[in-house]
């Protein structure tokens, strides 16, 4: 019998993998340009001192280091990119070494900048923003002016500026240790054949009709966290710590107070979707049970919640129907969003399949002068992975979007928007599929996919920010952060969470240490009001007209160009409110009594 294993990065077909010639047309081009961006950090000394001499000089300073920037995110996520290709691959590690110590130098170079400009009078500073000269920069610095609070002295900012490679090692550590060092061994699937567990393949376990074969991946899987759970939570803690150490440097009065600041989002937002996915626990753990139930289990464990409950509906998507059937779910945005979208995802916009040491997961990278890069580890058995890859797409296009809309300084919008371009093509794809069911069946398995959908991206993301929160929380008043006290921290959120009448394995307990998202903190909750928000525009959108579409599709190419609640309460949905939150779980616990009923 053979063994079923991963693909060498050189044996991938050229056509599966992106084309990063849109970044640097080779590694010599991006030598050349780096080389360049080395000599051009000494230029930030010559401003040194002058920021408030006048509005012209001021303009050239800013203008010099937006250039800068623009041309460090070229070098640096072509550098990212490479070396998420094979992770094992020391050459594009180092190429990204050196582009983060670069870009170290290039921060301790311009920390000057901020603490000088803060330091300008407001009546000066207010005459010099009135100036024509500064008028691209106006909303730039009006944002600064608001970290007059957090904003310490030019040698103090030095001082934090060169802390960041430091502060960067517990993250790598953790990224070193969970993608190319772990290893997971072999399995055999419910077909009899031989595989290699990773990352990437642990779901496709998960979803196994054979439940000795879900609860041995689980097992065999968790087995290398269980050997490696000391230095998992040394690193996660140090990352921790290095969250409070950086919010009482800069004087804010927790780490998720100055998570939040920049987006300037309220902790009423963060702390109201907790409780209101708290007080709908009781649906959640109605669904559990109903997937008891129709699984015909006597009790349900955490690797039976991944596994569609109809197990003889199966839907198999090449990477090319996948991309059709996406586009058609995405009609109602337009005919140039969907041939644009189309283009990509037919040509070399991602690097589509797994292959030996390559990053697990999935992302979008978008930058304004390169394509909008998706990395994806499709695999062509597991529907979620059609809904990931429209997730991806829609912050493809809302980089797309706003590169050809919003000037450099203003395109890059923030994560707390970017979840809901992503989860709003998620909610269209759900629509479309069901819509389309050809029997009650296949609802009943699409509407059980839309509840797993909510249930990960609303629930199970809440139930990560409430850990972070608290695990912060700790720290900052001394308690230790240890193996137990973490351990102990999340088996009281599992617990919570999944309900009295759910199996929590105590392994499951490691799980916390294996999120990558926990190494930057206070990032999961915008997966979930992202969703809620996404729920809200999607149905505006399939029930509205012209002007609801351009509403959405202003939204995408808004880019950074007002606060992230602005742009959403522009787009049709307010996030201070607690309707989306409440009407996305509404939805689920009606679509769960519909399955019910269903099977």
């Amino acid at each position: 019998m053979t063994t079923a294993t991963l693909p060498a990065r050189n044996a991938v077909p050229t056509a599966h993998t992106w084309d990063l010639s849109s970044l640097f047309a080779d590694d010599a081009a991006w030598e050349v340009d780096f080389k360049l961006q080395d000599e051009a950090i000494a230029t930030y000394e010559t401003y040194r001192g002058r920021l408030g001499e006048s509005a012209a000089t001021l303009a050239e300073a800013l203008r010099f280091d937006s250039d800068f920037d623009r041309r460090a995110e070229r070098l640096g996520i072509y550098a990212f990119l490479k070396s998420t290709e094979d992770q094992a691959d020391s050459t594009y590690q180092a190429l990204k070494s050196r582009y983060q110590n670069q870009a170290v130098r290039a921060s301790q170079a311009a920390s000057y900048m901020r603490p000088e400009l803060l330091a300008i009078e407001d009546q000066r500073m207010q005459e010099l923003m009135a100036d024509e000269a500064l008028a691209p920069f106006r909303l730039q610095l009006e944002r600064l002016i608001r970290y007059r609070p957090h904003t310490l002295s030019d040698r103090e900012e030095r001082l934090l500026a060169m802390q960041g490679e430091m502060a960067s090692a517990a993250g790598n550590a953790f990224r070193q240790l969970n993608d190319a060092d772990l290893k997971f061994g072999e399995l055999t699937d419910h077909e009899g054949r031989k595989m290699e567990l990773s990352h990437a393949t642990f779901a496709q376990f998960l979803i196994s009709p054979d439940r000795d074969v879900r609860r041995k991946a689980f097992e065999q899987y968790y087995e290398q966290f269980s050997g490696h759970e000391n230095t998992l939570a040394a690193t996660l803690c140090g990352s921790i710590q290095s969250d409070v150490y950086y919010a009482r440097a800069r004087n804010y009065n927790s780490s998720l107070e100055a998570a939040l600041f920049p987006d300037n989002v309220p902790q009423s937002v963060y702390d109201n979707l907790i409780t209101a996915v708290r007080d709908s626990l009781p649906a959640v753990h109605q669904y559990l049970d109903v997937r008891r139930r129709k699984m015909g289990l006597d009790d349900l464990h955490h690797y039976d919640t991944y596994v569609p409950i109809l197990r003889d509906v199966k839907k198999h998507h090449t990477w090319d129907q996948a991309v059709e059937v996406i586009l058609q779910s995405l009609e109602p945005l337009g005919s140039e969003y969907c041939g644009v979208l189309e283009e990509g995802l037919r040509g070399r916009w991602s690097d589509r399949y797994p292959n030996r040491g390559k990053q697990s997961g999935a992302f979008s990278c978008g930058s304004f002068d390169g394509d909008p890069f998706i990395l994806m580890n499709f695999k062509e058995e597991v529907l979620n992975d059609v809904f990931t890859l429209t997730h991806e797409a829609g912050h493809s296009m809302h980089s797309w979007h706003s590169a050809r809309s919003q000037p450099f300084e203003y395109y890059n919008y923030t994560i707390f928007v970017a979840e809901v371009a992503s989860t709003f093509n998620e909610q269209l794809l759900a629509d479309h599929l069901i819509k389309n069911a050809a029997n009650d069946t296949e609802r009943a398995y699409l509407i059980n996919n839309e509840l797993d959908s909510i249930r990960a991206t609303v629930v199970r993301q809440t139930m990560f920010a409430e850990f972070e929160k608290r695990t912060h929380e700790m720290a900052e008043a001394g308690e230790p952060l240890t193996v137990q006290s973490m351990r102990a921290t999340y088996r009281e959120l599992l617990d919570a969470y999944f309900g009295p009448e759910f199996v929590v394995d105590d392994v499951l307990e490691l799980e916390c240490f294996r999120i990558p998202h926990f190494y930057r903190a206070f990032y999961v909750y915008k997966y979930a009001t992202g969703l809620s928000a996404a729920v809200a525009l999607s149905r505006r959108v399939l029930d509205g007209g012209e002007q609801e579409l351009a509403d959405y599709l202003r939204f995408l190419s808004a880019g950074c160009s007002k606060d992230p609640l602005d742009l959403l309460k522009d787009a049709g949905v307010d996030m201070t409110a607690p309707e989306p939150v409440a009407t996305t779980l509404k939805r689920f616990a009606d679509l769960t009594k519909e399955l019910d009923q269903l099977i």
